[in-house]
């Protein structure tokens, strides 16, 4: 869709200004929304700008977004008032920072990338378009996608609880303006290591990692390309599984796309639970975390285990112990490797930020990647690259991926008794800016425990939202076995 320039662009914000869109009162069901938007009975380009003010506004006190599509989303509405159509018309989607859209800046939250623009839209964009999705913006990030709490990039989003708290990475932006969005939203995240499910936790928000490859990665700024995986974020289950329907399916455009058929996943919401098997793996809430897992996730988690088992769901505890003693080593080592290679590209030549070569082209690419790569973003390349090197790629990556090989017979010989699994998602509840000052990276790295291994797996699992704890948001997590999201999506619309 064309984004509006000059005078056409001008005369439509001031005639929307002069309609006073200010009181418009926003509809925040998603269906309501989209069959006003479809009957025609509410304006959607003012709506869009009411959307785009209120997007304004909390981006000022919660940052957010890296970048507020103004002109797009303006534009889209022009288009959809005139032909209101589509699953998703006039809903407003939030877009984490490394899934391209096209002509809006995409930077994967690093500076290296600063100015770049993609000419095309990834799938996943595109086909939301197609359905009349409106694009509100790009999210804020982890820098590549490079952390669990969104503090390692320049824009750092801010709990929507409480603003001394993190979001969680490294879909961090995405997470909070689902939360804190009152009007029809949802909001497309990715992960490698655990980046939906974890900051949909500390939000409070529903948030969906598909199987690998059950949703193209066509137009994503990769970070490790046999774990990442783009999936829905949005504030009730509902809305996960509408959306999946549209992202979900085959791309000949992705080498790693699946051609496994998709299903109708709201087909699946409220379906009858009783004699189900769900498996609870004990080891997750044991001392896996130096104090180990906090008693309030605990307790909260076994309350909606009870509540599963008075609707006749048979839960039974089990135990991982080459995931939960590998997975970790695991994947930090097939991560930072994949990485390590995938961040070759950016050299200030080719994409984004760029600087005059006035040295020849080896000082030029080690000064531009010393000054344009974070802290944290140089030491998972140093560490990819070490375990790529002769002589080392034997003893750490390709033994890695035999203990990956290992960690997936593991999950299946559960699946085969099991139809889910049920684990905290972090060891911790959302901690405050000042108290992440206190952890080495090695423990950064190990708030991934609970994570990590069903994206080692390419397993799809979720978040499911379980009420609060003061100003902390809680949540659990279900795991099942691949292409079966309707099984996560069947159980978490029980718990409640």
């Amino acid at each position: 869709m064309a984004i509006l320039k000059g005078q056409r662009y001008y005369k439509l914000k001031l005639s929307i200004d002069n309609n006073n869109y200010q009181e418009i009162k926003m509809i925040t069901n998603l269906h309501n929304h989209i069959q006003a938007v479809h009957n025609q009975s509410i304006d959607i380009v003012e709506y869009t700008a009411k959307a785009l003010e209120q997007a304004k506004a909390i981006n000022k006190e919660y940052n957010y977004f890296t970048t507020i599509s103004e002109e797009l989303a303006l534009s889209q509405a022009q288009n959809l008032k005139k032909t209101p159509t589509g699953r998703l018309a006039g809903v407003f989607l939030s877009v984490k920072d490394a899934i391209c859209v096209q002509g809006v800046e995409s930077t994967a939250g690093s500076k290296i990338l600063k100015g770049y623009k993609p000419l095309f839209n990834a799938t996943v964009i595109q086909r939301c378009i197609n359905e009349g999705a409106i694009i509100l913006g790009k999210t804020s990030q982890d820098e590549f996608g490079f952390g669990g709490f969104a503090v390692n990039t320049e824009i750092v989003p801010k709990n929507p609880f409480n603003k001394d708290r993190v979001t969680g990475g490294s879909s961090g932006g995405s997470a909070g303006i689902t939360q804190k969005a009152d009007f029809a939203h949802l909001a497309l995240g990715e992960s490698t290591g655990g980046s939906i499910v974890n900051p949909a936790l500390f939000c409070g928000v529903y948030g969906l990692c598909p199987t690998y490859g059950r949703v193209s990665r066509y137009g994503l700024l990769d970070y490790g390309s046999s774990l990442d995986k783009i999936g829905p974020m949005a504030k009730t289950i509902e809305d996960i599984a509408s959306l999946l329907n549209i992202i979900a399916g085959h791309d000949d455009k992705e080498a790693t796309s699946a051609t496994q058929k998709t299903e109708d996943y709201t087909k699946y919401l409220n379906r009858p639970v009783r004699k189900m098997k769900i498996g609870i793996i004990k080891d997750l809430f044991g001392d896996v975390f130096g104090d180990g897992v906090d008693e309030n996730i605990t307790k909260a988690i076994y309350k909606k285990i009870e509540q599963l088992e008075s609707e006749e769901v048979i839960c039974e505890e089990v135990s991982m112990p080459i995931t939960n003693k590998y997975g970790i080593p695991a994947y930090y080592i097939i991560a930072t490797a994949e990485a390590s290679t995938n961040l070759a590209k950016y050299c200030g030549i080719r994409y984004g930020a760029a600087d005059d070569l006035k040295s020849n082209y080896n000082e030029y690419f080690t000064k531009f990647r010393e000054a344009n790569f974070s802290k944290e973003a140089k030491r998972r390349i140093m560490l990819g690259t070490f375990t790529r090197m002769a002589g080392y790629r034997d003893a750490y990556y390709t033994k890695a991926m035999k203990v990956r090989t290992k960690i997936i017979e593991e999950y299946q010989h559960l699946f085969k008794k099991y139809d889910a699994l049920i684990s905290p998602v972090m060891p911790m509840l959302a901690p405050k800016f000042s108290e992440l000052e206190k952890l080495t990276p090695a423990q950064h790295y190990m708030a991934d425990i609970m994570t990590a291994p069903p994206n080692l797996a390419g397993l799809p699992h979720i978040n499911v939202p379980i009420g609060m704890h003061n100003d902390q948001a809680l949540g659990l997590m279900l795991t099942t076995n691949h292409f079966e999201e309707g099984k996560l999506i069947q159980i978490g619309s029980a718990i409640r």
